[in-house]
């Protein structure tokens, strides 16, 4: 199995990449990070990632997983519609689609989102209802293929929940 987890190039949140991702890799499932360029991306509390490949170079198709991580980063990608596309067509093709903190308004720009239960960091409750999400407020939240959680403190629950939906 096969995840990748997009972060913003710079203020990507740490937690939320560094704890999500230990949680797959200690059950077996392999994880790539993907980013605007494959050169060091720093998170808000100073880690480095050294991304695997370019959001462009995500291939749907073989991976298992698509996430979204969050930090004050992330903002740039809300109206991406590039990643609005694979998030879409990772979704159609029965992947797990994950994000956490502010990147749930990704998945709710993109319109994955409508009808079904989301939670996401409080500045974006506002965006997921009026995308139609059934907004829950929860820590982390899982409808179908999608889930979803509300920031950093979640990471290793968020982890832990898709590892659950990776396995089945």
């Amino acid at each position: 199995m096969r995840a990748v987890f997009v972060i913003a190039q710079n203020d990507f949140r740490d937690e939320e990449l560094f704890e999500t991702k230990a949680e797959l890799e200690i059950e077996g499932i392999e994880t790539e990070t993907a980013a605007e360029k494959v050169k060091p991306a720093h998170g808000m509390l100073g880690g480095i990632a050294n991304p695997d490949m370019t959001l462009k170079d995500i291939d749907v198709e073989d991976i298992d997983a698509l996430i979204f991580v969050g930090g004050s980063g992330a903002a740039k990608y809300f109206d991406n519609a590039d990643l609005h596309e694979r998030a879409k067509e990772a979704y159609k093709k029965g992947k797990i689609v994950a994000a956490i903190c502010i990147a749930p308004s990704i998945l709710a720009n993109a319109g994955l989102l409508e009808g079904k239960r989301a939670t996401a960091y409080p500045s974006e409750e506002i965006n997921l209802k009026n995308h139609r999400a059934v907004y829950t407020d929860s820590g982390v939240e899982a409808d179908g293929k999608i889930i979803t959680a509300k920031g950093p403190q979640y990471a290793a629950e968020f982890g832990r929940t898709i590892v659950k939906a990776l396995k089945g």
